[in-house]
């Protein structure tokens, strides 16, 4: 399975801080809504994967302060699970070991879940997490696309249409022939996405953990973990990962079962579906009509989240839960959309947006653009040829991607024949073009 990540290419200024007082850090057992026994048999766990580990040890592994982790293992020494030993040569620490019962109990917790990891938060504080810090509260005003865009050609009428579809919390449907930029496009408005968000490592349900932090998805905010001290209390709760807000890309490698949990049971682990780690973000779902599922039957996937706001999951067992669907959903298709969808689906969309091919003029101005990066002189009288010769020809659209593409093959020949990349000639125009392009045989 391959998936894709993107973000603002710059780090923001406003991406260093955690949004405070949200998801304060706990300091004691009742605060962090987990259960004793099965924090208990989260710990024996540990134990049992780490050996021997002192309270500051299990605190980094469990993300919990010292003093709720110390009623644990006053618990579970009481229960004969575990055993005090001496401080290590030189530490000041006392460690804790399994005993034969605790490793019995560490095996029957591992029957049931194979999750050992920092605790869970509870699905009752993150659904009120995700709806403090939700993606659909920052209003994108005209200023902040021309900004997050500049340096782009791109239609103003264009962003003008992206902007409020960002945070009306509809679905954006982004439409258009191979190469007009959509991807490119959509890809650039997580520089709009804004602050930076808690994501936990794993949400309990009912007893059930489903990890929902993926280190390939989600980028943490630079130098934002907190020390894991067991006597530390200040600051966010460290269940969580301050990261910056989740953009997500899948194409024509998406099938339905990777928006459902997904269930490890060789490992007993759950994974959360692609939409629930782009919570509080953007999920762009790109090449639609190219997936190995019926376009009608993808998109019918998503008409409960967009009408409700609500997303439901099943665990394996049957069990049913609604998280919070908040996210910024976007679909990229080259095909027609009256292919995919009949029109009363695309008008619970909200916002269709549509790439056409470039004017002359617009063409114009992205080569002379694209020459200036390549280091490449400018030569109007040989666009105006490619203009009328090549694409007049073979009657070829004026795509956004053809400039960097042609130039680029270029720069290969030029570099092939040992020469430098100054100016384009027509030979080198001529063997961009033809091997750019495929004719009939």
């Amino acid at each position: 399975m391959k998936l894709r990540t993107f973000a603002s290419e710059t780090p923001q200024p406003w991406a260093i801080e955690a949004p405070t007082p949200l998801a304060p850090r706990p300091r004691t057992l009742a605060e962090t809504g987990l259960d004793r026994h099965f924090l208990a048999e989260l710990v024996v766990k540990h134990l049992h994967a780490g050996g021997v580990l002192t309270l500051s040890q299990l605190s980094e592994r469990l993300t919990l302060a010292g003093s709720i982790l110390e009623t644990i293992l006053d618990f579970l020494r009481k229960e004969a699970r575990i055993e005090v030993l001496g401080s290590a040569s030189g530490g000041a620490e006392l460690r804790y070991a399994l005993t034969d019962r605790g490793r019995i109990a560490a095996l029957e917790g591992l029957l049931r879940s194979g999750y050992i990891g920092p605790a869970p938060v509870t699905l009752n504080a993150y659904t009120e997490v995700v709806r403090a810090q939700s993606v659909h509260h920052k209003v994108v005003t005209q200023a902040d696309m021309r900004q997050a865009f500049h340096g782009v050609l791109i239609r103003d009428s264009l962003l003008d249409q992206f902007g409020p579809a960002l945070h009306s919390g509809r679905a954006i449907f982004v439409y258009g022939q191979p190469g007009t930029g959509k991807t490119y496009l959509s890809q650039r408005l997580s520089r709009l996405l804004g602050d930076a968000v808690l994501i936990p490592y794993a949400i309990q349900i009912d007893g059930v953990v489903v990890q929902i932090f993926d280190p390939v998805l989600h980028q943490p905010v630079a130098n934002a973990r907190q020390p894991a001290s067991p006597n530390l209390c200040n600051g966010h709760d460290p269940r969580y990962v301050l990261c910056q807000r989740p953009s997500v890309l899948t194409g024509g490698e998406l099938t339905l079962d990777m928006l459902e949990l997904q269930y490890d049971a060789d490992h007993k682990l759950y994974r959360a579906p692609l939409q629930l780690k782009a919570t509080n973000g953007l999920y762009l779902i790109d090449d639609l009509g190219r997936q190995r599922v019926a376009p009608v039957d993808l998109l019918n996937r998503w008409i409960v989240p967009m009408d409700t706001n609500v997303d439901y999951l099943t665990l394996s067992s049957g069990q049913r839960f609604s998280v919070l669907f908040d996210v910024v959903l976007v679909f990229s298709t080259n095909l027609n959309p009256l292919d995919l969808a009949d029109e009363a689906f695309l008008r619970r969309l909200g916002y269709k947006i549509r790439f056409d091919p470039l004017e002359p003029d617009e063409y114009e101005r992205l080569w002379r653009l694209v020459c200036q990066q390549m280091g490449i002189v400018f030569d109007a009288d040989l666009l105006h040829y490619l203009l009328e010769c090549f694409y007049a020809r073979d009657q070829v659209p004026l795509l956004p991607c053809h400039p960097r593409d042609l130039l680029g093959l270029i720069r290969d020949h030029c570099r092939y024949h040992g020469q430098e990349v100054e100016q384009v000639t027509l030979e080198n125009l001529a063997f961009a073009w033809s091997s750019y392009f495929i004719y009939p045989i």
